[in-house]
């Protein structure tokens, strides 16, 4: 018996895409876009019929020098709202709050003082109960809230379960299956989604997907984890995003059957903005230290330190890594 929803060819309504271009995009450029790509790309999302977009991080002043990095870093309220003003479309404006890396009492106002709608609370499994408070936190404010749970490729597979149990009875509305290593196999996405389904559904919660492209599989990834039940999917304008960056959002515009998304706006952003990006020097995207990372579940930071570096020794990279491993 088939645990699918739905098929290739028909349209779900449940299913929500989130444009993460500027949060994980950032970690690329130290979040230094310019104002024009910014609003360029809220305009995109909300011609293209994407019903969510991300702006950054609200990630502590304390913590992080605010001269290196750009404002979508911090993600201030008077930044965003330069850009969309009272935001008077359908497209719902997210950030991203880390787990102790954000002053969230003191830099969190609420809803109802906000043009934010959403608060992604993202979490290691030993830091959920630092996470649950947030999140209790920001649904009392009024938010609309997701848990987004790290790594869970490195994680015991016991942890990962009772952090989902810890999830489903707090007040969260969406508990995301993040592959931060890459490292995942549609199999695997498979069989974690529907766990991750099973007992969202049961408390009335939604769960995402949220993939990296270590192994050329963010877009294998994410359309399997919506095939077995996830009803969100992040996604980035060509994928931009840290080390071998994310699923392409242009590819799900094309894939989903929804009549209300549009492929042209993103075409043309990627063609102008994201080229335009490149040219600046921001390097992104599948390259074979990260395959290396991916297939070996490690983190990609050695992939990146690798590439920057320019070093062309993939046979060295993997023996250290198999070394670390060992």
């Amino acid at each position: 018996m088939s645990d699918k929803k739905g098929d290739l060819i028909s349209y779900r309504p449940d299913i929500k895409l989130l444009d993460a271009t500027i949060r994980d995009g950032g970690l690329v450029n130290d979040f230094r876009f310019s104002d024009e790509f910014v609003k360029t790309l809220y305009e995109t999302n909300v011609k293209a019929g994407v019903e969510y977009m991300e702006f950054g991080y609200k990630a502590s002043k304390e913590l992080f020098d605010v001269n290196a990095f750009g404002k979508w870093k911090f993600c201030d309220e008077e930044d965003i709202r330069a850009i969309v003003g009272d935001n008077n479309t359908d497209l719902k404006l997210t950030v991203m709050a880390d787990v102790g890396r954000c002053d969230f009492k003191k830099d969190i106002i609420p809803s109802d003082e906000s043009v934010i709608d959403t608060i992604r609370i993202a979490t290691y499994t030993h830091q959920m109960p630092g996470a649950l408070e947030m999140i209790d936190y920001c649904h009392d404010l009024g938010y609309e809230t997701t848990i987004n749970i790290m790594a869970i490729s490195a994680s015991k597979d016991e942890d990962v379960k009772k952090s989902i149990e810890l999830a489903v009875e707090s007040p969260v509305d969406v508990i995301y299956l993040v592959d931060s290593y890459g490292s995942l196999y549609p199999e695997q996405v498979r069989e974690l989604t529907k766990m991750y389904c099973e007992a969202a559904e049961a408390k009335g919660k939604k769960v995402g997907v949220h993939m990296h492209n270590n192994q050329q599989l963010a877009f294998a990834n994410t359309i399997e984890g919506i095939a077995y039940g996830a009803s969100y999917a992040d996604a980035t304008m060509s994928g931009m995003g840290r080390g071998a960056g994310n699923c392409y959002m242009e590819q799900m515009l094309s894939f989903l059957k929804n009549p209300n998304y549009k492929l042209s706006p993103a075409l043309k952003f990627v063609e102008k903005y994201i080229a335009e990006e490149k040219a600046k020097g921001s390097v992104w995207g599948y390259d074979t230290p990260y395959m290396m990372t991916g297939a070996l579940n490690r983190h990609p930071r050695a992939a990146i330190a690798f590439i920057k570096e320019g070093n062309t020794d993939y046979d060295g990279l993997y023996q250290d890594l198999l070394n670390e491993l060992s």
